[in-house]
């Protein structure tokens, strides 16, 4: 009776491992179809639901309860159900938050900004996300790869179902700008987006595991005889890496610095505009509707406004053209 018992345990696991992979690779599939234009948002679903059975299987692996339940006075698990019958079991933000979860923080840190992009896409068609988010959407395809690697085998990869795709054009400096256009972006998911990156520190805002970005160079000349790869990858300190001509092409998300409204006003007045006072700037966001999330200029995070190097540029000219 025992020996069935883990049988079906090993077999229910087992089954949850092969959804999980399959959800993950549907997942990157559709979002390399160029012909899929609703990607992102299929990819945020699928992706939750792969790490959320890849989390199920290590819990029962490790004979730990994830299903809900409330312990009676005698010790019984009363099991909360549907209204079906059916055992309720952790979501995964649950399954994250458990404090003997495998998940590193900023492995962490990106499911927990997946999940809450879900949330937001539930409610409203979403145009422009692909490029904007394409790092995060990057970074955890290959936190996935390596957890369910490591913890059920390396023969449990995806990676060798999957190879980089092929583009039919290259990113001018015109595309390059546009990636940073947030125009057509629904206001609420920009806010959460900028809200979310605000509560980060710096060193889990730029870990590969939160956010993966990479430096693309045109390589001109290969040696004859050697594989030519479309794609390499180089270590940021290597000899190769400080040869490669930065000014050429570097697409990288950093942090944005953000001002408070006293320090705008006084980086006016230590620039000689002394005349500058918080009440012209507040006339001057106002007159020009920079609040608006559609310009760039800054972002509310926790109920504080805070402002971005674009709108302290804008000001400067304001201040420049009125004093001459």
């Amino acid at each position: 009776m025992i020996e069935k018992r883990v049988r079906r345990v090993g077999s229910f696991k087992q089954e949850l491992v092969k959804k999980s992979r399959e959800a993950a690779l549907a997942a990157v599939q559709v979002f390399n179809n160029p012909s899929i234009t609703f990607k992102s948002e299929i990819y945020v679903v699928l992706m939750v639901i792969a790490w959320t059975y890849l989390m199920h299987s290590f819990y029962r692996e490790k004979k730990i309860e994830y299903r809900y339940f409330d312990s009676s006075d005698g010790g019984r698990k009363k099991f909360h159900t549907t209204s079906r019958g059916a055992h309720k079991y952790w979501e995964l933000e649950k399954c994250l938050r458990f404090k003997d979860s495998p998940l590193d923080k900023d492995t962490t840190n990106n499911l927990i900004f997946m999940i809450n992009l879900r949330h937001e896409i539930e409610h409203q068609m979403t145009t422009k996300i692909d490029n904007l988010l394409s790092a995060r959407f990057q970074a955890c395809c290959l936190n996935y790869n390596n957890y369910i690697k490591k913890m059920f085998g390396n023969n449990q990869g995806i990676d060798k179902h999957l190879s980089f795709s092929l583009q039919f054009a290259s990113i001018s400096e015109e595309q390059i700008d546009e990636l940073a256009n947030h125009d057509g972006l629904p206001k609420s998911i920009q806010t959460f987006i900028e809200g979310f990156d605000g509560s980060l520190s710096s060193d889990e805002f730029n870990s590969p595991k939160f956010s993966y970005r990479v430096l693309f160079v045109p390589k001109l000349a290969s040696s004859k005889g050697h594989v030519d790869q479309v794609i390499e990858f180089i270590k940021p300190d290597s000899e190769l890496a400080k040869s490669i001509n930065i000014d050429y092409t570097l697409i990288k998300e950093t942090e944005r610095k953000k001002f408070l409204p006293g320090r705008v006003v006084q980086t006016m007045i230590d620039e000689g505009f002394r005349d500058f006072s918080i009440y012209h700037h507040t006339e001057l966001w106002k007159i020009n509707d920079a609040k608006n999330l559609a310009h760039g200029y800054g972002a509310e995070i926790e109920g504080r406004w805070y402002w971005y190097e674009k709108w302290i540029k804008f000001v400067r000219n304001n201040c420049e053209k009125y004093k001459k």
